[in-house]
């Protein structure tokens, strides 16, 4: 997958990913974050999923590698929201 390739699935994975993790309370990131977080996401994903199963995962436009990549982008964000929201009292959106 090439360069744009990438950043195209990134964007898509991190948005996706988003919207799962933040529900109605989720924050809004932005386009670079999203691509990030994707892209990340999806080697997540990649090292989740050859953890699993002993095989390695090629990343093609197709819905099991969209899965994986997905499964990886919300595991990134939960884990960051977790990080990140610790100190924080549950009535505040600061």
């Amino acid at each position: 997958m090439g360069f744009v390739a990438w950043v195209i699935f990134g964007a898509i994975v991190g948005w996706a990913a988003n919207l799962v993790v933040g529900g109605r309370d989720r924050h809004r990131q932005g386009c670079l974050v999203s691509v990030l977080v994707g892209v990340v996401g999806a080697a997540l994903g990649g090292l989740l999923y050859r953890l699993a199963t002993g095989q390695s995962k090629t990343f093609d436009f197709d819905f099991p590698s969209f899965g994986v990549a997905i499964l990886g982008a919300v595991v990134l964000l939960a884990i960051l929201r977790l990080v990140t929201d610790v100190g924080r009292r549950p009535g505040d959106r600061s």
